[in-house]
């Protein structure tokens, strides 16, 4: 008997707690057919899960945490062992669209190996919504994930990042602990061009949320956002 492999769902949650209806219902029918889920944390999704009213008790899902070491490809392809015996699976991220800036793409890179099929559900994305909003270009850009928490290595990799943009022609884009973000701006400003294009992403989803796109020296002038602890995503062109 030929035993079928079930579908690995990558299903988007909302960027902002009470983002619920920027979630597609499509997404959602899909969330209450399954029974079994990885997650970056158990709570949330549980609390997420719950206020989408599922068919089924949260109590009777089974919820696996991601390892917080995501190299460990035993744990993680044991907690993929239902997909090999025929059950779909959905993996949930934080905030957001799994696998983009997220360990979730350890768990695709392994289903792939497996021959297991991805199914990529569309939901919000703040580095997406970030780029489609800053005005930047959109036909070529570059996601930087996190830069370096370490000033001087940080002002390096400003500087790179600026001289990426002019030879690529392309815009750039990378996310930070938003605890340093007041750390980013103040080497936009020492280190970048002055003309420089810099936009700034500031709680995308949620009610204050806000993208504007100015140059260096226009920040400068206006003063920096307020946004310690505000997720954000910065962009430069």
């Amino acid at each position: 008997m030929v035993r079928f492999k079930g579908k690995l769902y990558l299903l988007p949650t909302p960027i902002d707690e009470h983002g619920l209806e920027s979630i597609p219902a499509e997404a959602i029918r899909i969330m209450h057919s399954l029974e079994h889920f990885i997650v970056e944390r158990a709570r949330t999704s549980r609390r997420y899960i719950s206020s989408t009213k599922p068919p089924r008790k949260i109590e009777t899902l089974l919820i696996e945490e991601m390892p917080e070491d995501v190299t460990n490809m035993k744990l993680m392809e044991s907690q993929m062992q239902p997909l090999l015996d025929g059950k779909d699976m959905g993996i949930l991220s934080e905030a957001g669209v799994p696998a983009i800036a997220d360990p979730g793409s350890k768990y695709v890179a392994i289903a792939h190996r497996l021959g297991i099929r991805v199914v990529p559900i569309t939901g919000p994305s703040s580095i997406m919504m970030a780029l489609m909003a800053s005005g930047l270009e959109g036909q070529r850009f570059t996601f930087h994930g996190y830069l370096s928490a370490k000033k001087e290595d940080l002002a390096n990799e400003i500087q790179n990042i600026e001289r990426r943009a002019d030879k690529d022609n392309a815009t750039q884009i990378w996310i930070e602990t938003p605890y340093r973000n007041r750390q980013i701006m103040e080497a936009a400003e020492k280190y970048l061009d002055p003309k420089r294009m810099f936009c700034i992403a500031a709680g995308i989803g949620s009610k204050d949320g806000f993208v504007i796109t100015r140059q260096v020296n226009a920040w400068r002038r206006s003063g920096w956002p307020e946004i310690h602890k505000v997720p954000t995503v910065f962009l430069i062109r």
